[in-house]
């Protein structure tokens, strides 16, 4: 049995068209449409390029996204399971007011011949194609080609339940899926500030009682993106997303936030034992610029507040600054800071921990001077004498590098030149006049 339903759609909705057109789109509902293949099926036939997919196939999801509050702009995500979903996909539409026809919790059932799949920062993608600058990518699938491949399920509208997982458990078999996460709070920073600045995708940190953090990533168009964030502490249901090796949550609307705990203790954190371990400005190549930091405590530290600042040349005032909240450091382990991140991982083979701008600490050329200041205004660490030019002295590293002494486990907010290795090309007697190339004199992400 074949039933259909006819939804009048503004087709303005669709493309430029005349405010006074209001040509109907029509949506089936197939009672009698089964599913005869699986996520991973489809996920499998990609081979490293864009395809167009010939197998007559049909996959089941449930819609877990929406637009109603204009978080979510032109795609749908979708879960195979209305309850412990195993795994999500979504598809690129160029259509507005999807809500309208695949609101949360609808399952649907797509045709999969004839669209393109492909993968994006690590996320499966299905839809139409986009080319720009040379590539062809997987776009939006046009709106008048929407009928012919994503069905409404005659069953309705289900519940969904949503995953309950801690920040710990997120990972990339969740993308696109539906889950609840319990006790998260604003980081304190946020505190008074919009869910979004205006027209402009924000993302607010929140954080755990453990201080683990995720961020929540919100359109500076929706319709909750003037409001102040919140203060306590709770419970947040939002779709997973996924950016390479990073995630996100994005959710439908404020619905999706319950915050009437109290907040956890301030999680800001300070230690001594956290430093810089190692300087990079290589001779042969200005981008392969970093700062290495290392946490020599048996505790992981939070981030939050903690920012490095630079003193370029001889000057007394600040001239650029890292902020490094949002993050933590594990125990005995390094964070590396790269002002080209692309370059980086070209040039040592993985990416960096946090890339940052150029100009900023992480791209001296060798002569400025650094601090590294904790959440509470204490300096835990400094590299160089601030005031003072490094050109010359035994605090230059142009071409070279600073790498600190391993005996050292902690940081000083003196400069002390004995507890440091520096080589350039045109230091103060005791450093070493030995130029440095990259990749093969450097050792980020190693303390040795």
């Amino acid at each position: 049995m074949i039933k259909k339903v006819f939804f009048l759609v503004i087709l303005s909705l669709f493309g430029c068209v005349n405010d006074n057109d209001f040509d109907p789109i029509e949506t089936t509902c197939e009672a009698n449409l089964q599913a005869n293949a699986t996520f991973d099926q489809v996920k499998n036939l990609y081979q490293g390029d864009i395809l167009q997919i010939q197998e007559d196939w049909i996959i089941e999801g449930y819609v877990v996204s929406s637009d109603k509050a204009g978080n979510f702009f032109s795609v749908l995500h979708f879960q195979d399971n209305p309850v412990n979903a195993t795994q999500g996909f979504q598809i690129e539409l160029d259509l507005f007011e999807t809500h309208l026809l695949f609101e949360p919790g609808q399952k649907i059932a797509i045709k999969t011949k004839g669209l393109y799949l492909g993968k994006s920062r690590e996320v499966f993608k299905l839809g139409g194609t986009f080319a720009g600058f040379g590539n062809v990518a997987v776009g939006r699938l046009p709106a008048l080609k929407v009928p012919e491949h994503i069905f409404r399920s005659c069953e309705g509208v289900v519940q969904l339940e949503p995953k309950k997982i801690g920040i710990p458990e997120i990972d990339s078999s969740l993308t696109n899926t539906l889950v609840t996460l319990d006790s998260l709070q604003f980081l304190i920073d946020d505190f008074g500030k919009p869910f979004a600045d205006p027209q402009e995708e924000t993302e607010r940190i929140m954080e755990d009682c453990s201080g683990n953090l995720v961020p929540l990533r919100n359109s500076g168009f929706s319709d909750f993106q003037s409001e102040i964030v919140f203060e306590e502490n709770g419970n947040v249901t939002g779709v997973l997303l996924q950016e390479n090796d990073d995630f996100f949550l994005a959710i439908r609307d404020l619905n999706d936030i319950d915050f009437s705990d109290e907040r956890c203790a301030d999680l800001r954190q300070t230690s001594n034992q956290f430093f810089f371990s190692e300087l990079a400005d290589p001779n042969n190549n200005s981008g392969a610029r970093f700062v290495e930091l290392y946490n020599a405590s048996d505790e992981s530290i939070n981030l939050e507040g903690w920012t490095i600042r630079r003193y370029t040349n001889a000057n007394t005032e600040i001239s650029s600054t890292i902020d490094l909240s949002g993050y933590a450091i594990s125990p005995q382990s390094t964070f590396v800071i790269s002002p080209n991140s692309e370059e980086f991982e070209l040039v040592y083979g993985f990416p960096p921990d946090l890339g940052v701008s150029t100009n900023s600490p992480a791209d001296s050329n060798g002569d400025d001077n650094l601090e590294l200041v904790d959440p509470f205004g204490v300096i835990i660490d400094v590299f160089g004498v601030i005031g003072e030019d490094g050109t010359g002295t035994n605090h230059e590293f142009e071409d070279g590098k600073a790498i600190r002494k391993l005996e050292v486990s902690q940081g000083n907010s003196v400069y002390t030149f004995s507890e440091w290795s520096i080589f350039n090309d045109s230091g103060e007697s005791g450093t070493f006049n030995e130029p440095q190339n990259a990749p093969e004199d450097f050792s980020p992400g190693l303390r040795i």
